[in-house]
């Protein structure tokens, strides 16, 4: 069972309808033969190479929920993580340069949820000193000594970077002087410049030496950078996912053929080596993979996520460059609502009520009015269930020691609280619309 506090998060997501941040682990089902080889690929690239997977899926299939699984995985092998949402007006794949700067907001490590850019780079100035005082050529009392031996170990693992991405040298080293001179603004100015905000003002850039704003190539040179930094700080690189790219389908032609670009862009950087200790996740739906206004409308970049699927999904090959989820059962969405009444009652001084009064029996009853109540469509109901099993019947139970689901709670879903997705398939008459008394 997770600790008290992920529990607490746990709960409070799946009521207001959200997927939970962390311990996803606690009731992820169907994913365990999907974990040997994610743990391979993510040591794989710790010893420093890259890796790019796509992964398909249906509206409800639980594309973001494997995502976020992964990110919690990942960071428990030492990664920084970063979630970026794809959208035609926020963040659109075409501008490199929105998805680096969204990228460096969520960034996130074990220490921080989001935001990690100047607690990496602090941490990146300690590793350097120690790796300098490790050699034993330098007292520790003697700064002046240990400062220039700092600055040329800093010069030598930004050197690479340098000749791509100069602006990123010079920035990071203007961060650390400035926090070495105990300049807080300057040095939060300059860590928003390499982030990628924009209207940083000029007389932060005057006293970092640079100039402008990161564009849509020095975005990638700025990864490049982030890596290294990432690496001498102590991770074991960066994990991305690139969620919703499925948006492209709804965009111009002109942006769309840019955004499609874009990707066989990363993808091609990644293949030649550049992206050292990068792990990039994409998520879409099978139509963007296989549709005529998605990936097959760039032909090199469908011919490098083509995957040859067979009928049996039991066979896929989780090592391909794009991987399939399975379809949400009706079996599986009940297995969820167990274990999700589970960690409630774990966390809660009326376990056995809990338990009694939502007894296996009742949630099965309660996935499957739900799934009626959506068109028989058991794929995007898990979204929906929970936050009915959670808010409406779970609460009250703990709440109030008289409420018996079964005979004071009858389910209501309207679409105000639904989805466009969810709200096309409760659209779809079927047998299981029929309502069932709860």
């Amino acid at each position: 069972m997770p600790s008290p506090q992920r529990r607490r998060e746990i709960i409070d997501a799946l009521r207001r309808g959200t997927v939970p941040q962390r311990g996803l682990d606690a009731f992820a089902v169907g994913l365990d033969h999907f974990t040997p080889t994610v743990s391979e690929e993510l040591r794989s690239v710790a010893t420093g190479v890259a890796q790019f997977k796509a992964v398909r899926g249906e509206y409800g299939s639980g594309k973001t929920f494997f995502a976020r699984w992964v990110t919690e995985h990942a960071k428990t092998q030492g990664f920084a993580t970063a979630e970026v949402q794809i959208s035609e007006g926020e963040t659109p794949l075409h501008r490199l340069e929105t998805v680096y700067r969204r990228l460096i907001e969520r960034l996130a490590t074990t220490d921080a949820p989001q935001g990690a850019l100047g607690l990496v780079l602090e941490r990146w100035g300690f590793a350097l000193e120690e790796d300098v005082l490790a050699t034993g050529q330098v007292d520790e009392q003697d700064e002046v000594e240990l400062g220039r031996r700092v600055q040329d170990l800093m010069e030598a693992r930004l050197a690479e970077v340098s000749r791509s991405a100069p602006p990123f040298a010079t920035a990071v080293r203007a961060h650390r002087t400035a926090l070495a001179a105990g300049d807080r603004v300057l040095a939060d100015g300059i860590l928003a410049w390499v982030g990628g905000q924009p209207n940083v003002p000029a007389a932060v850039k005057r006293a970092a030496g640079v100039k402008g704003e990161i564009d849509h190539f020095g975005a990638l040179s700025f990864l490049q950078g982030l890596l290294v930094v990432l690496r001498d700080s102590g991770h074991a690189g960066l994990f991305v996912v690139l969620d919703e790219v499925e948006t492209l389908q709804r965009v111009r032609s002109d942006v769309r053929e840019k955004g499609l670009n874009a990707m066989r862009q990363l993808i091609d950087e990644i293949d030649g080596g550049r992206f050292p200790g990068l792990y990039l996740s994409i998520t879409g739906t099978p139509a963007f993979f296989d549709g005529s206004q998605g990936a097959q409308r760039l032909p090199p970049l469908a011919q490098r996520l083509h995957t040859d699927f067979g009928s049996d999904a039991r066979f896929d090959n989780p090592r391909a460059v794009q991987l399939r989820l399975p379809a949400f059962d009706f079996t599986r969405l009940v297995a969820v609502g167990t274990r999700i009444r589970d960690i409630y009652a774990e966390g809660s001084d009326h376990a056995d009520r809990l338990q009694a009064r939502v007894d296996d029996k009742y949630v099965e009853d309660l996935a499957r009015a739900v799934a009626g109540n959506l068109g028989g469509a058991v794929g995007i109901a898990p979204r929906v269930f929970l936050k009915k099993l959670v808010g409406d019947v779970l609460d009250r139970v703990d709440q109030f020691p008289d409420f018996d689901p079964r005979e004071h709670y009858a389910l209501t879903v309207t679409d105000q609280e639904l989805t466009a997705e969810e709200r096309e398939a409760r659209g779809a008459p079927t047998a299981d619309d029929v309502a069932l008394d709860l």
